[in-house]
């Protein structure tokens, strides 16, 4: 069972101040981010690519890359690609890159992308959605097979024979799919034998998605994939301090601020407090509280969802920084020991 962070990078004007944290320190507070991940024995971190004012990593690899040097051991991963409006070519190079300079840590996981701001930043039309997304996939798992590629599609120029360096340490590089919780996601992926992630956020209960990972499983049985070799993993926002009141009261203002300009932004429905309340209770989404209370949280997915890795997402619009560093330390020393003991024990008396 891995542990691990996700972020978005964000720089939204902080809630009791109201002042806005540059692009650049918030670039260079999530390296420390990841510094401290490995030092309290966390798997991996994940940085999302979003193309907007209030998110500072356009360029994951990049980000990922300061932060290779200064660690050794924990995987660094997008979280998500935006692969439809990129070139997989260039994709590919720069998380081949990165794994170079990683010495074999990096992960590439992709996704069409919930927001869509890069797709006229980059020249693509909207109504090619799925197209684009279907077709650069299968070019990205091409390059991942094979040092030359011979490929034609609609929407990129053609390639012939032609080399694409440099080649990654790992053998083949991961590439995971990450899914919001479509079911034809979830069957896709399967049929592809690729690594899933499910984005569990929103006003969902989490066990719903075990028929996601059903549905994942069976089309990866049915094309042939072995499914001991697949993992599983699932992403949720969520926040650990000391205490439950402590940790609910520290998560609330920016996370009520920053789905609220979504909710705006997409006309749905203002978030309440009660939307919140209902998120962090144990069934919810929201993975907020003390380091037992989100340890059991976490514990209850894997056995009832089947997921191996999980993904912290923090903080959720801007926090102080060092909260999001206590949070980090109480996830690596508190939270991630308790969900490893208990689940190799549960996994041995299922054997």
């Amino acid at each position: 069972m891995e542990l691990g962070i996700s972020t978005f990078v964000e720089t939204t004007p902080d809630v009791q101040t109201g002042e806005t944290i540059s692009h650049a320190e918030r670039l260079r507070e999530v390296v420390e981010e990841i510094v401290l991940a490995e030092e309290v024995g966390l798997d991996v971190y994940g940085v999302g690519e979003h193309h907007r004012h209030d998110y500072a990593a356009s360029s994951p690899a990049v980000v990922l890359a300061a932060a290779a040097s200064l660690t050794s051991k924990i995987r660094l991963t997008s979280a998500v690609m935006i692969l439809s409006s990129a070139d997989p070519v260039r994709v590919f190079q720069d998380f081949a890159t990165l794994d170079g300079i990683s010495n074999g840590r990096a992960e590439i996981m992709i996704g069409r992308g919930s927001f869509t701001e890069s797709f006229p930043l980059f020249g693509y039309d909207l109504k090619d959605y799925e197209e684009l997304f279907n077709e650069k996939l299968e070019l990205l798992l091409a390059i991942q097979k094979s040092e030359k590629v011979t490929w034609s599609g609609k929407h990129r120029a053609a390639i012939n024979n032609l080399g694409i360096y440099p080649r990654p340490v790992q053998d083949p590089l991961p590439i995971w799919i990450g899914s919001a919780g479509s079911p034809e996601s979830a069957i896709r992926t399967g049929a592809l034998g690729l690594p899933f992630v499910l984005a569990i956020i929103g006003n969902v209960q989490p066990l719903d998605y075990a028929k996601h990972v059903q549905l994942y499983k069976k089309a990866a049985a049915e094309a042939g994939y072995d499914l001991s070799s697949l993992p599983i993993a699932s992403h949720s926002h969520g926040f650990i301090a000391e205490t439950n009141e402590l940790a609910l009261e520290k998560f609330f203002p920016s996370t009520h601020a920053r789905t609220n300009v979504r909710a705006k932004e997409k006309g749905t429905p203002p978030y309440h407090r009660s939307d919140y309340d209902a998120a962090c209770s144990f069934d919810g989404a929201l993975y907020v509280g003390d380091p037992e209370t989100v340890a059991n949280k976490i514990i209850h997915l894997r056995k009832h969802v089947g997921i191996t890795r999980f993904f912290l997402h923090m903080p959720h619009g801007t926090m102080p920084h060092e909260d999001v560093m206590q949070a980090i330390r109480l996830l690596g020393t508190e939270v991630a020991p308790r969900v490893r003991e208990e689940v190799a024990r549960w996994e041995a008396s299922n054997r």
